[in-house]
């Protein structure tokens, strides 16, 4: 076996030239990725960097287009998760892949040979007590364990498929601090061990604290590479993977927010959120984090009666609004964006111009009468314009454009259907970087123009850089919302994970 070493340390993976188109996207566009045996390897990028599906080259779930990986200097070419797993590469994902009425052994050994032998439930006793486990053992049913032990039950599995590197991803974003701080020791202890880990987060200061070396990719590519000690601020992280400086990234015009629009009291669901109460101001942009299960989806998703809600009282521009229902809603310019824009935001087999002009198209037909395509062109085209939409015309197929331009069709659909008040669901998901700028730019115009704007997402950097206003959702409670001034990265992961009173804590 040949080995190859930076600075003394065995290089345990090395990824050259990996790249990987969908459709006209290029996922990967020639990515190098190397990482030591015993080292804790950050991999930073914003949403749709290519990270995720990097990462499902690596673990067998997808095949690369080209590229070549070694794996202790062998080459390594996974074409199943199973022969990955074989190989020892571990992916820990952000939901965590567990049968909730298994118990931890049937979870653990799972597809292995000899899964119900008394000497794999032994070495599973001794694997648990390596991770330093008192609370739970191999006959405890997984459904009954909390967040940060699901998680201890998925690092078990990978040390019982002797794992050479594991993979997290987002490992933090429903823990508690204890839970956190009990996840990077033992992390810690399995680098010293000679593990690979490769760490994906978008928590940049707990980046910082737990990484030794860094990889930042940016739409698709590699951009830098480096030791932690770089990564002196979190603006200058935020750069190398925007590649841009923050203030051009975010665009915040000065504006004076106006009356209230929308009041929602005591809103609740059939389990998500549990008590939920906000105003939101003509000519403000509202963010809303939160993280994995907070409940901030179930929260749009009652409000606008696609859930059914268990409680709740909305006031629009004073007047009560009831009952709840994306047909009510509609009719009195309310609009909302789905994260599940390909389902539920557009026809996506559908032209730009079908799009854009499907709520037109409804209202003419009830009338009687018939929407042409040159119509449906005409209406779609000053929306095309306005948002900066690229596309060869009306007439092409919206599964055809990127990203960005499919979510700036979404929004197009919106506001032709004259929203006044946008609710926004991950609005930037799965977008490159230079199509979140433009999509921040349009949300700052239209606040500008008085529209009503709320922005759920999981991204704070994002909320932090676009919104007037911000509130916390914790464990299906939204917190007080305050100036986005009075925000720091800190105060806000800190109040996602503990609720208000961690925010405090953390001043």
């Amino acid at each position: 076996m040949t080995e190859l070493a930076i600075a003394g340390a065995v290089l345990r993976l090395r990824i050259e030239g990996a790249e990987k188109r969908y459709g006209g996207v290029r996922a990967l566009a020639g990515v190098d990725l190397s990482v030591r045996a015993g080292e804790i390897h950050a991999l930073l990028g914003e949403n749709g960097a290519g990270k995720s599906t990097l990462m499902k080259v690596l673990a067998g779930a997808v095949l690369p287009d080209a590229g070549s990986m070694w794996l202790d200097g062998e080459p390594y070419a996974p074409r199943t998760p199973g022969e990955a797993r074989a190989a020892g590469i571990a992916m820990i994902y952000q939901e965590l892949n567990l049968c909730k009425h298994l118990s931890v052994l049937e979870n653990v050994t799972l597809g292995m040979k000899g899964a119900r032998s008394a000497a794999m439930r032994t070495r599973l006793v001794e694997v648990l007590e390596r991770l330093g486990v008192e609370s739970f053992g191999p006959r405890t049913i997984v459904g009954t364990l909390g967040p940060g032990d699901r998680q201890l039950v998925e690092i078990a599995r990978a040390l019982m498929s002797n794992a050479r590197v594991i993979i997290f991803d987002e490992p933090t974003s429903s823990l508690s601090a204890p839970d956190t701080a009990r996840l990077v020791a033992i992390v810690r202890d399995l680098a010293e061990r000679g593990v690979a880990i490769i760490w994906i987060s978008h928590f940049l200061d707990e980046v910082k604290e737990v990484a030794e070396r860094f990889s930042v990719l940016r739409d698709g590519q590699s951009v830098a590479v480096g030791r932690e000690t770089v990564l002196a601020t979190t603006d200058h992280m935020v750069t190398l993977m925007a590649g841009r400086p923050v203030e051009d990234i975010y665009p915040r015009s000065e504006r004076t927010p106006g009356p209230t629009r929308l009041r929602v009291d005591q809103l609740s669901g059939a389990s998500l959120p549990k008590h939920a109460s906000f105003a939101l101001a003509s000519g403000e942009v509202f963010g809303v984090f939160g993280l994995v299960g907070s409940g901030r989806t179930e929260m749009l998703r009652a409000l606008y009666g696609l859930d059914p809600a268990a409680s709740g009282i909305a006031h629009l521009d004073g007047q009560p609004i009831s009952p709840w229902a994306p047909g009510r809603w509609l009719k009195h310019h309310v609009g909302l964006l789905s994260e599940d824009r390909a389902h539920e935001g557009l026809a996506i087999d559908l032209s730009v111009a079908d799009n854009v002009a499907l709520s037109s198209a409804t209202r003419v037909a009830t009338l009687g009468a018939v929407l042409t395509e040159k119509h449906k062109a005409e209406a779609a085209a000053p929306w095309i314009g306005a948002l900066g939409i690229k596309t060869s015309g009306p007439h092409q197929a919206v599964s055809a454009l990127s990203g960005g331009n499919q979510q700036k069709v979404a929004i197009a659909r919106l506001l032709a259907d004259g929203a006044e008040v946008l609710l926004l669901d991950e609005p930037t998901r799965g977008i490159d970087v230079g199509a979140r700028v433009d999509v921040y730019a349009l949300l700052d115009r239209l606040a500008c123009e008085g529209k009503t704007i709320l922005v759920v997402s999981s991204y704070l950097p994002e909320l932090l850089g676009i919104c007037d206003r911000m509130a916390v959702m914790h464990r299906g409670e939204l917190g007080p919302a305050r100036p986005i001034a009075d925000w720091t990265e800190e105060g806000a992961i800190a109040e996602a994970m503990q609720g208000p009173e961690g925010r405090e804590a953390s001043r």
